[in-house]
């Protein structure tokens, strides 16, 4: 599969995450929508395959990896890799070999 065609199905995933975390009551801001500082050389966000995603519930900014746990498991339902399995709540991703 192109990159081009992976970039679009990552999308569209997003957009689904998106709509399931405010069916659920909480907000989303981006944070790392494109890696352009801090991240590994090899970094998925270069590709733009994967995204970090600030939560907020009820106005109180939710950080822990567990705060993510419910938004973490529909995005592997819907056949994405959630950073929750190394400490990373937040972190969304389309690949599964094992880049980050």
């Amino acid at each position: 599969m192109s990159l081009r065609k992976k970039q679009s199905d990552f999308v569209h995933m997003v957009s689904l995450l998106i709509a399931y975390a405010y069916q659920n009551g909480y907000e989303l801001t981006f944070g790392d929508a494109y890696a352009q500082r801090g991240h590994k050389k090899n970094s998925l966000h270069y590709d733009r395959l994967a995204i970090d995603l600030n939560l907020f519930k009820d106005g109180k900014y939710m950080i822990s990896t567990e705060d993510h746990r419910k938004l973490g498991e529909f995005w592997e339902l819907i056949g994405g890799s959630w950073g929750g399995h190394y400490d990373d709540g937040n972190h969304y991703s389309l690949a599964h070999d094992g880049r980050q």
